[in-house]
């Protein structure tokens, strides 16, 4: 008689192999971080579940070089290309921050051919806040 080959963990809910190539995903939302050092773009679906997403440091820039809008562009591109594989038609822009690299990112989004429903800006104002730490003494 052969002896069973146990199974390693478990696979109850039939997942098998990585969650990243699965959904199709009609409408979405691209958020886009755009700070004076880097820019970051997230590919969610309606839910807020990560899809795909890059940067302008893990698009092969270095330094100061983040900042700019090239590198935003190039950020943007990496993170849309995977979803327009996927399917992707419809998208929401929420765009957040003060940097360079907005402008840059929206109008690669435009040029991308996915329909945009709506862009807004979600970039955090205070109503003059918190209180200042208080001044230090020389």
């Amino acid at each position: 008689m052969t002896k069973p080959i146990p199974k390693i963990g478990s696979r109850r809910n039939g997942r098998i192999g990585s969650r990243k190539n699965g959904r199709r995903i009609p409408k979405g939302v691209i958020h886009v971080q755009a700070s004076f050092n880097n820019t970051i773009v997230t590919v969610t679906d309606v839910r807020g579940r990560v899809i795909s997403w890059a940067s302008a440091g893990t698009s092969g820039f270095k330094g100061t070089r983040r900042g700019t809008p090239y590198a935003a562009q190039a950020a943007t591109v990496n993170a849309i290309r995977t979803i327009i594989d996927r399917g992707m038609q419809r998208a929401e822009v929420m765009i957040k921050g003060p940097g360079l690299g907005r402008d840059a990112a929206l109008r690669t989004i435009r040029r991308s051919g996915i329909l945009l429903s709506f862009v807004r800006d979600i970039t955090p104002m205070p109503h003059n806040g918190c209180r200042p730490p208080k001044k230090r003494r020389v």
